[in-house]
């Protein structure tokens, strides 16, 4: 065999071995698995996408790692009040222990997008509130979450909190987060989970 013939052959077996590996990635759900609706509608901005400049491509690529780490603290931020709360609240946590302003602004936020005729994106309003309003939530039920934060006052956690309210700004609103805020978001993170051992 020629020295051709066994590079045609390996791309070959690797394209075999990448498109099983795709499809079981899609079929098990893992990564960024999209309905066939999404996936075909790739296609009405795929042109326009084209007319992007690269460096601004490369920095949404950038950027997304960022989004990620931020999706995943803000969800289990958002679980980790609502199940302690309902632990130690009851049923009626929402309407007895988080603040009427955060209340309001959750439902304000929930019917906008509803008038707007966009599908829930929830069927819990805790997921309309802001990053700094999950921060007023603890601040209000210290006296639930003090015993979790066992080596941490309460100043301390909020100004944790703060620290990503903050560093959460650029990433949201589709900023590059310069090499130094990458690095305090990744301090942030890692304070938060410290904060909680």
């Amino acid at each position: 065999m020629t020295r051709e013939h066994d590079l045609e052959l390996f791309v070959l077996k690797n394209a075999v071995i990448t498109q099983d590996l795709r499809s079981t990635l899609v079929a098990q759900r893992v990564g960024n698995t999209r309905g066939m609706l999404e996936a075909q509608a790739d296609s009405l901005v795929a042109e326009y996408l084209r007319q992007v400049d690269f460096e601004t491509l490369a920095d949404a690529e950038r950027m997304s790692e960022f989004y990620k780490l931020f999706y995943a603290l803000e969800n289990d931020m958002r679980d980790l009040i609502e199940s302690t709360l309902a632990d130690s609240k009851g049923g009626n946590w929402w309407t007895d222990a988080v603040p009427q302003a955060v209340r309001d602004n959750a439902q304000k936020n929930c019917e906008r997008e509803a008038s707007e005729g966009l599908p829930p994106r929830s069927d819990r309003l805790i997921d309309y509130t802001t990053f700094g309003e999950l921060g007023e939530i603890v601040k209000e039920n210290w006296e639930v979450f003090s015993g979790m934060f066992s080596n941490a006052t309460r100043n301390r956690v909020l100004r944790v909190i703060n620290r990503l309210n903050l560093v959460r700004g650029p990433i949201a609103h589709c900023n590059l987060l310069p090499e130094e805020e990458a690095i305090r978001l990744r301090l942030a993170i890692r304070d938060w989970y410290k904060l909680m051992e």
